[in-house]
Parts: C-alpha cells; structure tokens; sequence
C-alpha cells in the first residue's frame, strides 16, 4: 500500500451506525412516491397552489439562505468547530452587502457581503481555535457583536441618505433573473390544469426555470461544489480528519490550526453570502433583523442532513417550502398539510410495526388521528399556527431524525496544537 493511502485509511471518517446507503434507484422511488402523495393531498384538498410554479420559485428564493448558513455550519463542523455564530455572520453579510451594493452595484455588494461573513467567521476561529473558548459561548458572543456593530455602522452609513435610515438602507439595484421562454411557459400552463402528479411535476420544474436570480443559480451550484472539495480532494480529506480525529491528523503531518481556520473562514463567508442574498435578492434592502433566525434554521437544516451537503440541501429545501407556503395561500395551505402529516404519520405506523416498535408506533397512530380529525372538523388553521409552521416543522424533522445522525466525532471538542506528539 502507498503512502498516500495509508494516509487515506488511517484519517479517513468512518460511517456510523452501520446503515447501509440508499441506491439511486431506491432515492427515485421514495421522491416519486412523495409527489405521488403530495399530489393527492392537493387533489382531495384543493390547495393547488401547494405545487404552483409562484410556490416553487418562492420556496426556493426562502430556501437559499437558509442553505447557504447550513453549508456554512458544515464546512466548519467538518473541521471540528461548532458554529453557532452562523446568525451574526449572515448579519454582518446583509449589512455589508446592502452597503457595497447600492454604492458599486449588487455583485460587488455580494462580494462584500462574503468578506463581512469571512470577517465574523475569522474571529470566531481566533476565539475558538486559538484561544480555546468554549464553541456555544463564541458563537453566541459573535452573534449579539453582529446586531451592536451593523446598528452603529448604520446610524454613518445611511442615516441621512435618501431611502436610508439608521435602520435601514437605500434600495439596491437587482441582479438580473433568467427564464427559459417557451419553456416556463408551457409548464406554467400545464400547471394549471391540475392534472393528478403530472401537473405537480410542470409546477416544480416550472419554478426552477423562471424568474431564477443569477445569484440564486450560484448558490446551487456551491452544494456540488463543496461535496467535490470535501470528499474528493486531498484537502478535503484532511479537512475532514481534523473533525474526526485532530491528534490523529497531526501525527501525520496535518496542519490541524490550518485547516480549522479555513474550514470557519469559508463557513462565515457561505453565510455572508446567505445575508447578501437577504439583502440583494430577496428583499433588495437592507433592514435591521431581516435575518429573522435564518442562520439558526440552517444549522438545524445542516443537522438533519447529517452534517452531508446533499441532506442539508434536502433539508433547507423543506424549512423553505413551509415558509413559502405561509406567505402563499397561509392558511389553506397549511391546512392541506396537515392532511400530508396525518398520512405520513400512518405510514410511520406500519413501518414501525414491521420494526416491532410498538410503543412508537401507538404514538404515532394517536397523533396521527388527531391531525385527520383536526383537518375534517375545521376548514383552516389559526393564524398563529400558520406563522408558526416554519419553526414547528424544523422541530417535527429533527425529533424524527436524530436517531440517524453522527456528528464528527472531534466536533466540538477542545484540541491543543502539539497533543499528537
């Protein structure tokens, strides 16, 4: 065996749990079969606004910063760091990307809003990796520095400028959206016909082909890109070994602080670039906690997809689909899904039967039966549950998905530089 696979296998992160992967052709069925299930739930409820193209582009659009705070949480938890900060660098990202933007234009105000993220993310790998302090307490810190430091940077900035306030900025100008003509068309009008899954999959691929922002595309392909930099390349690899086994990695030449201090870097600067897409993209202003808890959400998004790019994108695509349907349709469409959980919850039943896990499965029978009598006995749901749908389904995700996961197993941990020698 060479040295580089040894090297390879000694570092290497083991898989726990012993599951076995999915094959691509098990992962197709289970997406036909939840659109299959989605797409009868809009039928016997006449929500069809559930799959509509406007719903589609707006989950995605709510989604992407979301996705981009959870890709940041990754590439720092990799590396062993916790970053709970993730909501202050995408702070720093909105207030330094509105002001760069609406000076210099919108990408250099992404550039910028990147670079505020990289800045909150540098301090928080000085504080953590340096100086040792505890994870949870640097981010919170990092966090409450954020809110202070935009607010006073705001009352020079923008108070007293036209369209500014200490609170807020001047428009932005957008950064220019692409549709496929003909294309987004054609589905739109298939969409329309609310045929049973043939329309819902028109209105799915019809809002990923309309009105897309430029920055919105970028952001996409970042997913990709970081599962090919961290699983692909010897960089990633060391990455990696540094949140699994620190002293381990040292011993063979790693340079743990190194890679620690990239890994948060590039994590505050995904998340700044999170803020930027607030500020540029979906808003086209800056305004004072316009974050909204957005980088708290992406650290549960990254959490349920088992600290994977591909499962954190599945789940900032969800929190972004409730979201969306709060703002489309609010009531009726929360109202449809709680049809959807009641029967998701039934099938739970059966396979935790098959599992002889009979007390779960009484549980989720009772639940279950709940939500079918709370859906037929009334025709919408309070307001409040309906401003609430978001933060309750990122509840509902992570208490049904924590028996999976396996976080790296040096996260969090505090690591002296010398301890492998």
């Amino acid at each position: 065996m060479s040295t580089s696979k040894a090297t390879a296998a000694r570092v290497a992160p083991t898989r726990g749990g012993g599951r076995r992967k999915l094959s691509l052709p098990v992962v197709l069925l289970i997406i036909a079969g939840a659109l299959a299930l989605v797409s009868l739930v809009r039928l016997i409820s006449g929500a069809n606004d559930v799959t509509s193209v406007g719903q589609v582009a707006g989950a995605l659009e709510l989604a992407v910063p979301i996705g981009l705070a959870g890709l940041g949480g990754l590439w720092a938890e990799r590396a062993g760091v916790v970053n709970i900060g993730l909501e202050g660098m995408m702070v720093l990202g909105t207030w330094f990307g509105a002001w760069a933007g609406f000076q210099w234009g919108p990408w250099v105000g992404v550039l910028f809003g990147i670079l505020g993220g990289c800045l909150g993310g540098l301090l928080h790998a000085v504080i953590t990796v340096t100086f040792g302090v505890n994870h949870i307490v640097s981010g919170v810190a990092i966090n409450i520095l954020a809110v202070g430091v935009t607010r006073y940077l705001s009352n020079f900035a923008f108070d007293g400028i036209q369209g500014g306030s200490s609170k807020q900025s001047p428009r932005i100008d957008p950064i220019d959206k692409i549709t496929i003509p003909g294309l987004s068309d054609w589905l739109q009008d298939l969409q329309q016909q609310h045929w049973f899954l043939v329309s819902d999959i028109a209105g799915i691929l019809g809002g990923l082909v309309t009105g897309l922002s430029l920055l919105t595309v970028v952001a996409l392909l970042l997913i990709p890109a970081t599962w090919w930099i961290l699983w692909r390349t010897p960089f990633g690899l060391r990455l990696r070994s540094c949140g699994e086994s620190p002293v381990a990695a040292e011993t063979l030449g790693v340079n743990v602080y190194k890679y620690k201090y990239i890994a948060v870097t590039v994590s505050g600067g995904l998340a700044g670039l999170g803020g930027a897409f607030l500020a540029i993209v979906a808003t086209g202003i800056y305004q004072e906690g316009q974050t909204g808890g957005r980088g708290y959400i992406g650290l549960a998004a990254m959490i349920f997809g088992n600290w994977m790019p591909g499962g954190m994108a599945l789940g900032a695509g969800l929190f972004g689909f409730t979201d969306s349907l709060k703002l489309r349709g609010g009531a009726e469409n929360v109202h449809a899904m709680l049809l959807l959980l009641a029967i998701l919850l039934v099938i739970a039943v059966f396979w935790q039967l098959y599992r002889k896990k009979y007390v779960a499965a009484v549980i989720s029978a009772a639940v279950s039966a709940l939500l079918f009598t709370w859906y037929f006995l009334t025709d919408q749901v309070p307001s409040q549950f309906v401003d609430a749908a978001p933060y309750v389904t990122t509840l509902l995700v992570l208490s049904l998905s924590a028996q999976r996961l396996r976080m790296p197993k040096a996260d969090g941990v505090p690591y002296r530089k010398g301890e492998g020698k």
